[in-house]
């Protein structure tokens, strides 16, 4: 095991890790905590001891029982929110056995073994050593095995299994630079086309802002998640894995939206309502769809805001009440805003050049009322929306 994963484990290292929790340390002030630690404990515990517990108190965004785990800092910024993995996980609730690919320091394979036998591949053997010690951490040694191999290469496994499948999570990371191209992944995407023989069922993390047209070779789900309206990751689901072609999931929920042959929507003028599709929506080219849905227009073929008569609430998309339109511009906004007493903006847009900073600097704003702007094409003309800032009922919707 990792020499300094093994004192943080022993009796004495453990004690330390106590010690540097009761300082609440955070990372601005790790030289002060240090040198209070250190007074107690040999510098090198004192300082992986800190490093912990500055990373336990971060990582309570992504893992809830994050106390009980053990990070590197590199490891914890590219891990997975255990709400993200939990919901993967059940996708493989048929099969007895996952094999994940690229695990790290275990945070899928954790979300994995509640329910599975896991096998664990790595090539780091620190990262190894932290996923072995958070796998002890939980209670899940029993079902869980790790093995150091290089992905580069060939799979560590004789044979293949039916009752089998792959998690596969690349390394999108070299030297420091972000990798976006899936054929410089580490190893790259095509690796999984010398799988698929044993192993049919494949699920492969990707960056959610993957090119899709380097993904239609694969014939597989391409999924898109959300995570509390920020866009998380993309997920390549191959054979038995596959339900959909195109799927966006918003988490907590889930909240799934799949693509529906043939569907479309007609351009309207902004209604009574302006819609705001979830990334994961957009990403995954639902917007359509999401139309259908809500018996909403689009205002613009190549503009992502949806419009409707009718509101409809609805996971997939945030809505705001409209009060106006017009054609933008800017004197004639500024006038049109000030003659209202509207002396705070928040500003959206799509399609539009212009930096929201720079025009609420422009408008030179007084009043006490406040509204959402959005500057947008209406049949890629530029037009403004003002909306209500809250679930207000909608006001008057004709251009002036």
């Amino acid at each position: 095991m990792n020499t300094d994963i093994h004192l943080l484990l022993s009796p004495y290292g453990q004690q330390a890790l106590r010690s540097a929790e009761d300082l609440s340390p955070r990372e601005s002030d790790f030289l002060a905590s240090f040198q209070t630690l250190s007074r107690q404990y040999p510098p090198n515990l004192a300082r992986r001891a800190l490093e912990i517990a500055i990373l336990r108190t971060e990582a309570k965004v992504k893992f809830p029982f994050a106390e009980q785990l053990y990070f590197t800092r590199p490891a914890l910024e590219q891990a997975s929110s255990w709400v993200v993995s939990s919901y993967r996980a059940a996708r493989y609730a048929d099969f007895q056995r996952v094999i994940d690919l690229g695990c790290s320091i275990g945070g899928d394979t954790m979300a994995f073994a509640q329910a599975a036998e896991v096998i664990g591949i790595d090539r780091d053997p620190q990262r190894l050593a932290y996923a072995h010690a958070n796998i002890m951490a939980i209670g899940f040694t029993e079902r869980v095995h790790f093995v150091r191999a290089d992905l580069t290469r060939s799979l560590p496994l004789t044979g293949g299994s039916r009752s089998s499948a792959l998690f596969f999570d690349p390394a999108r990371r070299h030297d420091g630079r972000r990798l976006y191209s899936v054929h410089d992944y580490r190893p790259p995407l095509s690796a999984v086309s010398n799988w698929l023989a044993d192993y049919p069922a494949i699920g492969v993390k990707l960056s959610p802002g993957v090119d899709r047209a380097e993904l239609e070779s694969f014939q597989g789900e391409i999924e898109f998640i959300s995570l509390a309206g920020s866009l998380k990751e993309a997920v390549l689901w191959l054979g038995p894995l596959r339900s959909a072609h195109w799927r966006a999931t918003l988490l907590p929920g889930p909240h799934t939206l799949v693509a529906e042959p043939g569907a479309s929507c007609p351009i309207y003028e902004p209604l009574a309502y302006v819609y705001e599709p979830d990334p994961a929506v957009l990403r995954a080219m639902l917007v359509q769809t999401l139309a259908v849905q809500l018996d909403a227009g689009m205002l613009d073929p190549d503009i992502a805001y949806l419009t409707a008569s009718e509101r409809v609430d609805t996971p997939f998309a945030r809505v705001w009440a409209v009060e106006d339109w017009l054609p933008f511009n800017l004197k004639r906004l500024r006038a049109y805003l000030r003659e209202r007493h509207i002396g705070r903006i928040t500003v959206k847009k799509r399609g539009s050049p212009l930096e929201p900073g720079q025009l609420i600097r422009d408008l030179k704003l007084r009043g006490d009322k406040e509204r959402v702007i959005f500057l947008t094409h209406l049949m890629g003309k530029p037009i403004v929306i003002v909306a209500l800032p809250n679930q207000g009922a909608a006001g008057r919707r004709s251009p002036n």
